[in-house]
């Protein structure tokens, strides 16, 4: 699926591992318009922030806000397919994640999963400073329960090399890495991904 605001060749999704027990001051629920901007500014402030070590110099520089923006409003009101997701995170009054998600790219040459229909999610986010709260937790298991709800019985998701901290945190909750790599191309060199996934039903933490 296509991420709105993405590296070029393909998705990449980057993230942050929270724990905790849930709340009455926070939720999960699917995106509407108006998160658009916060979604964008979760994004963009994420992605320079915690991941300047593992993502291009290039799209961290060259990131805008308004641009992402306008791209994710379309995500959300305008899905490609009925299987295409937007979810966020909030605390209180605050959008402080999210996830997007939907039929996998297979462009990379990967066959189709002999464990049944896939969901990949392309964009698992928590804001640094609300990290470790459960957010991540809480979104990971919306999209398990929304993607079987489809139909999947698999979740699969990219990430790039360097990114231990995603990696860590899906490891955690039962995924494993399938074999899969794909070299993106990001204007200003390669970037190695890998594939996660894990099985409906053991795709998140216990």
């Amino acid at each position: 699926m296509d991420l709105p605001a993405a590296l070029p060749g393909g998705p990449v999704a980057v993230g942050t591992p929270t724990a905790g027990a849930p709340g009455a001051d926070v939720s999960v629920r699917p995106a509407v318009v108006a998160d658009a901007a916060d979604i964008a500014r979760v994004q963009g402030l994420t992605w320079r922030t915690a991941y300047r070590s593992v993502l291009p110099a290039a799209v961290l520089d060259g990131w805008d806000d308004d641009t992402a923006a306008t791209s994710w409003a379309t995500a959300v009101s305008a899905p490609p397919t009925a299987a295409h997701g937007v979810l966020v995170a909030r605390e209180k009054d605050a959008l402080v994640g999210f996830a997007a998600f939907g039929p996998p790219d297979l462009s990379g040459g990967e066959s189709t999963s002999p464990d049944g229909p896939t969901t990949e999610v392309a964009a698992l986010l928590v804001e640094p400073r609300w990290g470790r709260r459960g957010h991540g937790s809480r979104l990971l298991a919306a999209v398990a329960d929304t993607a079987a709800g489809t139909g999947a019985r698999r979740l699969q998701m990219w990430l790039p090399v360097g990114d231990t901290v995603t990696a860590g945190f899906l490891e955690a909750a039962g995924w494993a890495r399938d074999g899969w790599v794909r070299t993106l191309d990001t204007g200003s060199g390669p970037l190695v991904v890998h594939s996660w996934h894990a099985l409906l039903g053991e795709a998140g933490p216990s």
